[in-house]
């Protein structure tokens, strides 16, 4: 497991003590003075945590943490929060952050969220990998293999299929073949699991709605 973490904050006395902490725990970071320098460097998805303090001169955490969710994958976030700062912390939780700690800060409590943000970025990761091979895979089938695909999920058989796409049990049978290869399965039960890491916004852009659910 990867152990690279992100610090920002334009505190440099902070943000010194940071890297010195975490660094003398075994961790690889890379400080940042602004929000924006960190998406300049383009390296998001690089690391297993972000540390973000709330208040930063320019760009805010609230305005960066909006910036991220626009992105395909965003490492889990703690945010850093001066005393009063509760509201706008919570707020921060709703955009996605992962957990925030209020300054100062116990560095036992710190190491133990950073810790926890890396077993969640490594276990969210490893889905969001499997999702973007089964996206891939769907992508690259033509319109009907998916119509056959969403009846073979929806538990028909091939005469059946054939009736409702009014084609021939060979061709259907070709087309199946072909989505089982394409989606790297053997049996429409493997494809079922496979596809049910899908969620129904995304199942149904692939035309997987309806008769496929």
């Amino acid at each position: 497991m990867q152990r690279r973490l992100a610090i920002i904050d334009d505190d440099a006395a902070v943000r010194d003590a940071l890297l010195w902490l975490l660094e003398g725990h075994g961790f690889e970071v890379d400080g940042y003075d602004s929000a924006e320098a960190f998406l300049c460097a383009g390296v998001v998805d690089s690391y297993q945590c972000i540390v973000l303090d709330l208040r930063l001169a320019g760009m805010s955490g609230i305005m960066l943490l909006e910036s991220l969710v626009e992105l395909a994958y965003v490492p889990p976030v703690i945010m850093l929060t001066a005393h009063g700062d509760v509201p706008h912390a919570v707020a921060a939780l709703k955009l996605g952050a992962f957990d925030f700690l209020e300054k100062p800060f116990d560095n036992a409590r710190l190491l133990a969220l950073v810790e926890a943000g890396i077993q969640k970025d490594d276990d969210a990761r490893g889905r969001h990998q499997r999702l973007s091979r089964v996206e891939a895979a769907l992508a690259s089938l033509t319109e009907r293999e998916k119509q056959v695909m969403a009846l073979v999920l929806a538990g028909k058989l091939n005469k059946q299929i054939a009736d409702t796409l009014a084609i021939s049990m060979k061709t259907v049978e070709v087309h199946r073949a072909r989505v089982f290869d394409k989606m790297g399965v053997k049996s429409a039960v493997e494809l079922a699991n496979l596809v049910a890491v899908l969620g129904d916004e995304t199942a149904s852009r692939f035309g997987l709605g309806g008769e496929g659910a």
